[in-house]
Formats: structure tokens, C-alpha cells, sequence
């Protein structure tokens, strides 16, 4: 039994390719090897063109392995010669470039690689995780070196490829024309990837006019399809003839290897099986919903958010996760630009009203109260709906600011039974930090742990910013108080300053008042002073009275006055000589008697 065993799981290993070289025995848990990859056996195709063929063949140390690694072919076309390079797909496509460096003369450096289908891709990519088909065509750029001959066709091309195309798509179905811009190295694939962004129309089932009928090619770049340039329009629309897909699958399926040399759409809508996508177990999606769950082209999100908010509810019940009302911005504001200990993970859903998954999702997952109450406490949620093709752009664009472009070409080339989607941002000092892209094929039990996890490295980095936030307004306090000690020490020192200005000020202007006062009574004095009539003689004709006055000071005055003068004569001969009578006495010594108060005179100067 085990050898007819054997023998049949060998004749079904020599009818069916095994991509990864082995095939597993339900009988026993045996191990049977497929058969080797041998270089002699499988000669590279013969080709018309100038080629030559790189092979780098693995052998297996032993006669038994558990696993024997997936080989993938390539066809890299440069200028007029063909290159096929085999290497296994735990290899990196730098290995590629090296392969091609001793092939084609072209150092790595001046090499670009082109072709692939998820777009540039960088050295240190491991094949494996590209998700490649087991053959692939790709095609090198050299834009640094020189061409192989000065002609103006040659010249114009290489010009071409730094240039920029804008392409003026028309989506024939819904009437609307999208702008936009490539560049002369982008190929023709991916024009129509984005135009599958935007038109949810897959690749394979895009029906294009205007093309030039030199594009013959989708790995071809735009400077050599032959467009107009700067603009050139273009018609897409959907292929609208079932048979015709069925046709085409049907050839298809001639190799089985040829599932995964599709573009990537494999399974982008379900028209493929005869299925709707709006279809989902025989009802009508159309049935299920009465109004969308976002308005398109929306010019505030708030707004838009409001009423997502009022279908998830008309919908699904009001116990639901509590959406944050406002732009993304300001759910990052709320989420991460707070203090460490206030700040919190922020989840965004993206909704898809096309997915089968869908429905079951918000029902029983999102909508499960232990989820409601773990997001309230520990995130702030957003959402937003990318069932309309303006919609999907428009948080596309956010993503790509926001995210980078590796976050929002993950979103971009998820299909659309995939959704909706889970994302579990963390913000991080210099950028936001995507922990988690939670899909809707999942459990209550798995979301619920994988929130938990993204919460343990959130906590751990909280920990860590709640630290260095302490020890930031510790040194901030320090400073704080520094500075205020010095504005304190400067305020004194300026108050000192200011008294001491005061206090020189009031004596500059009570030494002005002095002055003045002197320079008022010498005026007075001098006044006076010419004002007495002269000293009579002694041998005068009128009797003459000769009066002696001692000043406080001890000194003497003397003057002879006629005995005719009046007394006011005397009062003004005692204040020339700097005694005025409004701050001296005029007395005599016996009987004492104070001569101005006795005999009252008014003095004028």
C-alpha cells in the first residue's frame, strides 16, 4: 500500500509543478522529495534576439530535505539583449543586479531595475516576500550612463525619461476625467495601477482608448510608448463581455503557475467566478443599505464624520465605538501632541461597503462591548469610508503625508473583500508609527489580542516619554525658578537704581532752589545796597548818628546815619550786609526792644 502510495504521489509530482519542490504524504507523515531543478534538463528557451542566461543552480546537501526553495525566472530585457536570470526567492534583488552586472558590463550603481510589479523596490528586498509569479519580465534603465551611439532619437529618449507626462483620464462609465502626472520612467503598468486606485476597475479588466499604437507593452516606460507630450488623453473603461473574461481565465488555466502570473488582481472583485461584488450569499448589497456611509467629495470631515457616525448606528445599533468628530489632524492633537500621561494609541477603520466581510465585522466584532470598552479607555478612534472613488483618493493623500508612502501603498493594494481595515497608530517623536494593519477576516478574540499587544509597546513607550517629560519639566522648573531669581535680582537692582536717580534728582533740584534763593537774595542785597543813600560825613551840618550792630557771628557793623534818616534806612543797611529783616531781628540791648515789630515798615526792593 505504501509503495502504490508512493507511486501515485510521484505521478501526480510528474503531471503538476511543485513550486516548492516536494510534496507532503497524508499516509504516515512521510516526506517524498519532488524532483530537482537540474540546469541540464531545463535549457533556457531560445530566443531570436542577442541573449545570454545567468543560472544560479541550488543543490541540496542531502538526499532528504523538508523544503526545497521556490526557483523564479526572470527575462530582463536591456536595450536590444536579453537576460534570463534564475535564483531562488530567499535571494535579494540586489543578487539580481549583481547577475546582471557580469552580464551586461553595468556597475550596480548605474543600474535601475524596472518592471516589477508592486513598483520600485529597493537592494535589500528578499524576492520571497514580493510575492512574485514563478516568471517575470523585467527591464533596465541606465539614465547616468551615456548611449551607445550620439543619434538625436537616442538623445530625445533619454531626455524623455526626465520629463513629466500629464495624462487626462477619462472614466467612460461615470463621466469624469482625472489629471494626472508621471514620470518618463514610469511604465504603463503603473498608470494603470493608479487608474485602479481611483476607478476600483482592475488591470486586467481595464478596456483603454488612445493608447499609441507603440505601447505595446505594459513594462514599457512612458518616454518610449510614443505620447504626446506635456498632455495626452486617455479612455478607460471596464470590459463589459463576460465571455471574454472567461475566455481569458480560461486560457489561464492552462498552466497552473499561471495564477500567479496575473497582475496581482486575482482576486480583486468576484465577477471572475460569476459572483457580484455587491453580491454577497444571493442578497444584494443594495438591500442591506439604504445610504451611504459617507458623503462623496465632502468638503469638511467633520461633517462627513457626523453623519458615518449616524448610518454606523442606523445600521449597526448605537453600542459602537465612539468616533472621533473632527479631521485627522486633529485626532493626532488628540491622541499624541498632549502630555505623555494623557496621550493614547488612535485606531482608524477604514470601512468598505463592497466587502463581504463587512457586515460581520461591525456587527459582531466592532460592535462586541468588550471592544467598545477597550477602545474607549485606551484609543481614540477615527474613521473613514473608501467605498466612493473620491473618498479612497482623498484618505490615500492623508495617508501618504501623514504615513509615508509604504503605509499608504499597503492600504492601496489591498483588495477589496480584505476590507475593512484596523489601523493602530502610535505617534513617536519624530514620526507616526503604524503598530498594526488589523483585516476584516478576523475574531473577536484575535482583535481584541492584537489591541492588547499594540498596547504594550504603546505602554512601554509611554513609560519611556512619561520619563523624559519629567525629567524635561524638572530641568524646565529649575530653569523657571533660575530666571525668576534673576528677574527678582535684576527688579532690586533696578529699584536700587531708580532710588538712588530720585534721590539725586531731589538734591539736584533742592541745590537748584538754594541757588536760586541766594541769587534771589544777593539780587535783593545788591538792590538794596544801592538803593541807601550815601554815608553822611562826620563833620556834617546835620547831626550824625554813628550805629554799631554786632552780627550773630560776633563781627560789628558800623555806618553813620543822619539823624533825619528814617529807620527804614537802617533796616535796609542791615540786610545789604546779608541779614534781610524777614529772617533777622534788629535789637537793641537796653532797653532790649525789637525795633521791626515795634515800628512796622513796609519794604519794598
Amino acid at each position: 500500500m505504501a509503495f502504490s502510495v508512493s507511486c501515485l504521489q510521484a505521478a501526480i509530482n510528474g503531471v503538476i509543478p511543485q513550486e516548492n519542490g516536494i510534496l507532503q504524504s497524508d499516509y504516515g507523515g512521510e516526506t517524498i522529495q519532488g524532483p530537482a531543478f537540474d540546469p541540464a534538463s531545463h535549457p533556457a528557451p531560445a530566443t531570436t534576439t542577442p541573449s545570454s542566461s545567468a543560472f544560479r543552480p541550488v543543490v541540496p546537501s542531502r538526499q532528504i530535505v523538508e523544503r526545497q526553495p521556490r526557483m523564479l525566472d526572470f527575462r530582463v530585457e536591456y536595450r536590444d539583449r536579453n537576460v534570463d536570470v534564475v535564483l531562488e526567492d530567499s535571494c535579494t534583488v540586489g543578487e539580481i543586479k549583481q547577475i546582471l552586472e557580469n552580464e551586461l558590463q553595468i556597475p550596480v550603481s548605474k543600474m535601475l531595475l524596472k518592471g516589477w510589479k508592486t513598483g520600485d523596490v529597493e537592494d535589500s528586498t528578499v524576492l520571497k516576500s514580493l510575492h512574485l509569479p514563478k516568471n517575470n519580465s523585467l527591464y533596465v534603465l541606465t539614465p547616468d550612463l551615456p548611449p551607445p551611439s550620439s543619434s538625436s532619437h537616442t538623445g530625445a529618449l533619454q531626455e524623455s525619461l526626465n520629463q513629466n507626462f500629464m495624462l487626462i483620464i477619462t472614466h467612460r462609465e461615470v463621466q469624469r476625467e482625472y489629471n494626472l502626472n508621471f514620470s518618463g520612467s514610469s511604465t504603463i503598468q503603473e498608470v494603470k495601477r493608479n487608474v485602479y486606485d481611483l476607478t476600483s476597475i482592475p488591470v486586467r479588466h481595464q478596456l483603454w482608448e488612445g493608447w499609441p499604437s507603440s505601447a505595446t507593452d505594459d513594462s514599457m516606460c512612458l518616454a518610449e510608448s510614443g505620447l504626446s507630450y506635456p498632455c495626452h488623453r486617455l479612455t478607460v473603461g471596464r470590459r463589459s463581455s463576460p465571455a471574454q473574461t472567461r475566455e481569458q481565465s480560461e486560457e489561464q488555466s492552462t498552466d497552473v503557475h499561471m495564477v500567479s502570473d496575473s497582475d496581482g488582481d486575482d482576486f480583486e472583485d468576484a465577477t471572475e467566478f460569476g459572483v457580484d461584488d455587491g453580491e454577497v450569499f444571493g442578497m444584494a448589497s443594495s438591500a442591506l443599505r439604504k445610504s451611504p456611509m459617507m458623503p462623496e467629495n465632502a468638503e469638511n470631515e467633520g461633517d462627513a464624520l457626523l453623519q458615518f457616525t449616524a448610518e454606523f448606528s442606523s445600521r449597526y445599533g448605537d453600542c459602537h465605538p465612539v468616533f472621533f468628530i473632527g479631521s485627522l489632524e486633529a485626532a493626532f492633537q488628540e491622541a499624541f501632541y498632549v502630555k505623555a500621561r494623557d496621550r493614547k494609541l488612535l485606531a482608524i477603520y477604514l470601512h468598505h461597503d463592497e466587502s463581504v466581510l463587512t457586515n460581520v465585522f461591525c456587527s459582531q466584532m466592532l460592535c462586541a462591548e468588550s471592544i467598545v470598552s477597550y477602545l474607549s479607555q485606551n484609543f481614540i478612534t477615527w474613521a473613514w469610508d473608501l467605498t466612493k472613488d473620491a473618498n479612497r483618493a482623498r484618505f490615500l493623500t492623508m495617508c501618504n503625508r501623514h504615513f509615508g508612502s509604504v503605509v499608504a501603498q499597503t492600504i492601496r493594494t489591498q483588495k477589496t473583500d480584505q476590507f475593512p481595515l484596523f489601523l493602530i497608530i502610535m505617534g513617536k517623536r519624530s514620526s507616526n508609527e503604524v503598530l498594526n494593519v488589523i483585516q476584516g477576516n478576523t475574531t473577536v478574540d484575535e482583535l481584541m489580542m492584537r489591541l492588547m499587544a499594540a498596547m504594550e509597546i504603546f505602554s512601554a513607550q509611554q513609560q519611556e516619554d512619561i520619563k523624559d517629560e519629567d525629567e524635561r519639566e524638572a530641568r524646565e522648573n529649575v530653569k523657571r525658578e533660575q530666571d525668576e531669581a534673576y528677574r527678582l535680582s535684576l527688579e532690586a537692582d533696578r529699584a536700587k537704581r531708580e532710588a538712588h536717580e530720585r534721590e539725586m534728582a531731589e538734591q539736584f533740584r533742592l541745590e537748584q532752589i538754594r541757588k536760586e534763593q541766594e541769587e534771589e537774595r544777593e539780587a535783593i542785597r545788591l538792590s538794596l545796597e544801592q538803593a541807601l543813600p550815601p554815608e553822611p560825613k562826620e563833620e556834617n551840618a546835620e547831626p550824625v548818628s554813628k550805629l554799631r550792630i554786632r552780627t550773630p557771628s560776633g563781627e560789628f557793623l558800623e555806618r553813620r546815619f543822619l539823624a533825619s534818616n528814617k529807620l527804614q534806612i537802617v533796616f535796609d543797611f542791615v540786610a545789604s550786609k546779608g541779614f534781610p529783616w524777614d529772617e533777622f531781628k534788629l535789637l537793641s540791648t537796653f532797653p532790649r526792644r525789637d525795633y521791626l515789630r515795634a515800628f512796622p515798615i513796609n519794604i519794598v526792593v
